[in-house]
């Protein structure tokens, strides 16, 4: 294999402000699309036509009241005004709405002469009680907003208690790994990933737990770290396997929830010794990962024969077999869930990670993961059905 050229870094970030950056990025890299990254979300024409509805409302009003007999009335114009407002507007906005149609509506009489009218007053007043109610819709908005941005934060911290974000280097190993969800704002599902330097060499595992809610967060944090003690003492990724099938056995037992006690993990082990050039894989009813050569050759590591996913031994023989493939420098490991090779198109038709991944070359990790969720997004038309992991490991 020819070797690779000299490293280089994919657009970096100035985080004056000192903030820890989300989950999903590592300092010095592009953000990641989707819900994980950390770019500004752009107004859309219809959002941008909502937040000036309020001001087109009231001149529509004041149009309305002057080229209309008297016994016509745009109140519903100057009384929807403030309430448009309410949801989008601060409360200083919302206010200012409010005071815009209520002085609208003085200024119409009073040019047209019937402020002290019995119907100018009544119209004023509807409009007057409309802009109090919109403020008072304005502060529950903002109040609900400030919870679940709260919300939001632990979500994120929990994340990265959960599936902390990999170190860019390892042992001399480039890693990059990546978590989209398809619900859009959240952060954690029951896709999983992990990375540990052993005696033994690198060892990473990428998994996807049956089933959603608190059930799989919790499966998520039992396989993550029975992985990172496993990979320490165990001296085969076969040991590694049971090790992680015993943790998953014993938070079943402990738990009286039927559902909870059927739960079950497929995933991926992977290997890489030290200075040795391979990498070794052992499968558990996970899609194979993919070995993405400096010369633009794909090769899916698989070993040809199913086993069966973590927490379903009862059900028959557990064993899986090692695949062991050379790992060239320049190549890339590219491991994930049945999130990226099932995600559809409006046709129904699958993403093919290895078609896609055949003839490219990336300069890192990072730019791979980066390129590949973008592929997948357009794919799909942006709606993912299921959460996605992926993680990237690049021997320089």
């Amino acid at each position: 294999m020819g070797q690779p050229g000299g490293e280089r870094r994919t657009g970096e970030f100035d985080d004056r402000a000192g903030r820890p950056p989300p989950p999903g990025r590592r300092p010095g890299t592009t953000p990641p699309p989707g819900p994980a990254g950390d770019r500004p979300r752009r107004l859309g024409p219809a959002r941008t036509l909502v937040r000036a509805l309020p001001v087109l409302l009231v001149a529509a009003g004041i149009v309305y009241d002057c080229l209309t007999p008297a016994a016509f009335t745009a109140a519903p114009f100057f009384t929807a005004a403030p309430l448009v407002a309410a949801p989008f507007y601060s409360l200083l906005g919302t206010v200012l709405a409010g005071a815009l149609a209520v002085g609208a509506v003085l200024a119409v009489h009073f040019v047209l002469g019937i402020v002290l009218h019995a119907d100018a007053v009544t119209e004023v007043v509807t409009v007057t009680t409309a802009a109090v109610l919109a403020v008072l819709v304005n502060v529950v908005v903002r109040r609900g907003d400030e919870r679940l941005a709260s919300v939001r934060e632990i979500a994120e911290y929990a994340q990265r208690a959960v599936l902390p974000e990999p170190e860019a280097r390892i042992a001399g190993l480039e890693v990059a790994a990546r978590y989209e969800a398809a619900q859009e704002d959240a952060f954690i599902g029951g896709d999983l990933y992990a990375v540990q330097d052993s005696p033994y060499g690198v060892r990473v595992v990428v998994g996807d737990v049956r089933g959603k809610g608190m059930t799989a967060v919790a499966a998520v944090a039992t396989v993550v770290g029975a992985f990172r003690e496993a990979a320490e003492q165990e001296a085969t990724l076969q040991g590694v396997a049971g090790r992680l099938e015993r943790a998953l056995t014993r938070a079943g037992t402990r738990h009286d929830d039927a559902e909870a006690a059927e739960e079950f993990t497929t995933a991926v082990l992977a290997e890489i010794p030290h200075g040795a050039g391979v990498v070794r894989v052992v499968n558990r009813g996970h899609p194979p990962p993919l070995l993405l050569c400096p010369d633009g050759t794909v090769a899916v590591l698989s070993a040809g024969t199913f086993a069966l996913p973590l927490g379903m031994s009862e059900l028959g023989d557990p064993y899986a077999p090692v695949v062991q493939e050379p790992f060239p420098r320049g190549a890339t490991l590219l491991l994930h869930t049945d999130g990226l090779s099932e995600a559809r198109d409006p046709r129904g038709r699958f993403f093919d990670p290895e078609a896609w991944s055949a003839g490219r070359d990336f300069p890192c990790p990072d730019a791979l993961l980066t390129a590949l969720s973008e592929a997948v997004r357009r794919h799909t038309g942006g709606a993912l059905t299921d959460d996605m992991a992926l993680l990237a490991v690049r021997r320089p």
